[in-house]
């Protein structure tokens, strides 16, 4: 199995931050920005109207939003982003219903070696999930692959994440059949993949993906967690239902009936996912006492399905 190194000198996400609605506007609300202080100054003296920069635009649209390139674009922060290094970012609005309950904003730089894949998918008029945008880094061809590749529903990581409508967690990309792109996957070095629905309003679904290569990883760390009550048994906690990191491998095991009675659990408001699970909002946090030892970052997201949160994926540096 291939699972995340600690050979990584720098990760593929570089800042992540969340905006929060007051009103009819964004402002801030956490961030991690890894020592770029001087873009965390401006970005805490920001806020967004609805539909303005790369936050309000997903608000406004209720899409996920990809934005490679700044200049001459209608991001905000552009010079701050510029002097921090950062070229990329993609932002992903959190709805529970209708209502908007935060934007999760990634932004990345570029370089000849930075490798990984966020992308975001959606059907066509063929109902085929095509590739709505994505930011690769310097994995040219993988990139070329993925705008020529489509996805019916239940294959490819894409389509099982919209046949099941939950997140799925893939391991060795470059060499599992179950990976559509394998072969330009093991090419670019991409090895663990995680993709989940987005959920907001209207009936048009978005997938997003997290590919992750040994060399500049997205995470050291991922998780899925089922907060649903049928799955839990207890409404408010979670379970964990997938996860691998580089120095334990899988983080859980399927005893063959789906179910692990083993498998950790989390309850509102107790670590960095039960902040998660107590808000109901993202979470960012760097160097806090919740992170499990040997980890320096965390982001969790939430998904709300029916009325109340469905599924937390967190990934971790």
């Amino acid at each position: 199995m291939n699972v995340l190194t600690k050979s990584a000198v720098e990760p593929f996400i570089q800042v992540a931050e969340v905006w929060v609605p007051e009103g009819d506007t964004l402002i801030y609300a956490a961030g991690d920005y890894n020592g770029l202080d001087s873009f965390e100054a401006a970005s805490r003296q920001t806020s967004f109207a609805r539909g303005e920069g790369l936050p309000g635009k997903a608000w406004a649209e209720a899409r996920p939003v990809v934005l490679k390139a700044f200049d001459g674009s209608y991001f905000q922060r552009t010079e701050a982003a510029k002097e921090a290094g950062l070229t990329a970012a993609v932002a992903i609005p959190v709805f529970d219903g209708a209502t908007l309950l935060a934007v999760l904003v990634v932004l990345c730089g570029d370089d000849a070696v930075r490798t990984g894949a966020i992308e975001v998918w959606t059907d066509d008029a063929d109902g085929m999930l095509t590739l709505d945008d994505g930011y690769y880094g310097a994995a040219d061809e993988f990139e070329f692959v993925s705008r020529h590749t489509h996805f019916p529903r239940g294959q490819g990581l894409p389509g099982g994440v919209w046949a099941s409508d939950t997140p799925i967690l893939m391991r060795d990309l470059g060499a599992g059949y179950k990976f559509i792109r394998a072969s330009a996957a093991g090419k670019a070095g991409l090895t663990t993949g995680i993709g989940f629905p987005v959920p907001v309003p209207g009936s048009k679904p978005y997938v997003l993906t997290l590919l992750s290569a040994l060399g500049t990883p997205i995470a050291r760390r991922f998780e899925i967690w089922d907060a649903r009550p049928a799955r839990v048994g207890k409404s408010g906690n979670a379970v964990l239902i997938d996860g691998i990191c580089e120095r334990a491998g899988a983080l859980w095991k399927d005893d063959g009936d789906g179910l692990n009675t083993q498998a950790p659990t989390a309850s509102p408001w107790k670590g960095v996912i039960g902040q998660v699970l107590g808000s109901g909002l993202p979470v960012v946090a760097r160097k806090s006492a919740g992170l499990p030892e040997g980890y320096s970052a965390f982001v969790g997201l939430p998904l709300h399905r029916g009325g109340g949160l469905s599924h937390i994926v967190a990934w971790y540096i």
